[in-house]
């Protein structure tokens, strides 16, 4: 009895989902479900791809830093040669005050102050350098890596272009296909689409209305008289014409001569 009733709860489950998985199915396949949904996928990917620039956007600030960075230490490194090479000079001038004795030189506190002054300018300037080096390798890895991500960017972009026209095909060829789907059915019987029911009701109501009309019109006694009324004008027509004919002498005289001989004949006594 327990595996029973667990088969007919396995079979109803089986059963609930797969309407469940059916009416899914149908819903998805709506023209406007999919615009829909493509409108989601469009939205999604557009502030992915904002979120893409920001990024990009933040290594160009880095990139415009750094070299801000760079030309303002190449600006402190020049200077600090200068220091140096001051220094150094200031030097040279003790050995020519003391016509070259070293020790005379080596003695004297500014010599003393010009070699401290020229080894920390060193010292610093060995610093400076190294660190425009890397600032320089930094910004050709971000000159490079930013290239590389514009050139993705306007590719993503061009994708997202062809994302939004293919939303309008999707939708097209849904309905298109849908409409060649009710046509084969409504042929095979297979249809539960009103509309070529309501149809046929308004081509039968339109037929009805006009046969309707015309028994009207044949009791109201319309179409003997429009008839009648054809005739005389025909006739009108046909005198006139005779008669201008006539005027111009281009009557026929075939039509003419009997009436003149009829008139002419004498009655027999």
């Amino acid at each position: 009895m327990f595996k029973a009733i667990g088969k007919y709860i396995r079979a109803t489950w089986y059963l609930m989902t797969f309407r469940v998985d059916k009416a899914s199915e149908t819903l998805r396949m709506n023209p406007g479900v999919i615009s829909a949904n493509y409108d989601s996928v469009i939205a999604e990917k557009k502030q992915r791809l904002n979120q893409y620039k920001d990024a990009v956007a933040s290594m160009i600030a880095q990139e415009e830093m750094k070299k801000a960075s760079l030309k303002a230490l190449t600006t402190e490194i020049e200077n600090l040669e200068k220091l140096k090479s001051g220094a150094a000079g200031k030097a040279k001038k003790l050995v020519e005050k003391y016509n070259g004795d070293v020790e005379a030189v080596k003695r004297d506190p500014d010599y003393l102050q010009c070699q401290a002054a020229f080894k920390d300018f060193s010292s610093t300037l060995e610093e400076k350098r190294k660190r425009a080096e890397e600032l320089d390798e930094d910004m050709k890895r971000l000159v490079s890596n930013v290239a590389g991500h514009k050139t993705q960017i306007q590719s993503l972009m061009r994708d997202l272009e062809k994302l939004k026209e293919e939303k309008h095909d999707a939708v097209a060829d849904i309905l298109s296909a849908n409409e060649e789907k009710q046509i084969a059915d409504m042929m095979t019987g297979l249809s539960n689409d009103r509309t070529h029911e309501e149809l046929r009701e308004l081509r039968e109501m339109r037929s009805k209305a006009s046969a309707n009309a015309r028994i009207s019109r044949e009791l109201a006694g319309m179409d003997s008289t429009k008839m009648e009324n054809e005739f005389l004008e025909y006739a009108k027509n046909s005198e006139a014409n005779d008669e201008f004919d006539a005027l111009i002498g281009i009557s026929k005289k075939e039509t003419s001569e009997p009436a003149q001989k009829q008139s002419d004949a004498k009655i027999p006594e």
